[in-house]
C-alpha cells in the first residue's frame, strides 16, 4: 500500500517528461525566436526531468520489490 503514492509520483514525472519535450520539439519545428532563446534550456529541463523520472522509477521498484 505505501507504494501508491510513489506511483503516482511516477506518473506525474513521466507526465512532466512528455510536456517538456513536446515544448522543445515544438519550439524546434516552429523555429524563430522562441527556439534560439529557449531550445537549449528545454532540452536540458527534459534531461533533469528524465533523470528525476528514472530515480523514481527505480525507487518504486526497490519499494515494491523489498
Amino acid at each position: 500500500m505505501q507504494d501508491k503514492p510513489l506511483f503516482y509520483l511516477l506518473v506525474i514525472c513521466c507526465l512532466a517528461v512528455v510536456v517538456i519535450l513536446a515544448i522543445g520539439i515544438g519550439g524546434f519545428a516552429k523555429g524563430g525566436e522562441f527556439n534560439r532563446k529557449h531550445g537549449n534550456r528545454m532540452m536540458r529541463w527534459r534531461l533533469i526531468a528524465q533523470a528525476v523520472a528514472i530515480a523514481v522509477f527505480m525507487l518504486y521498484l526497490w519499494v515494491r520489490g523489498g
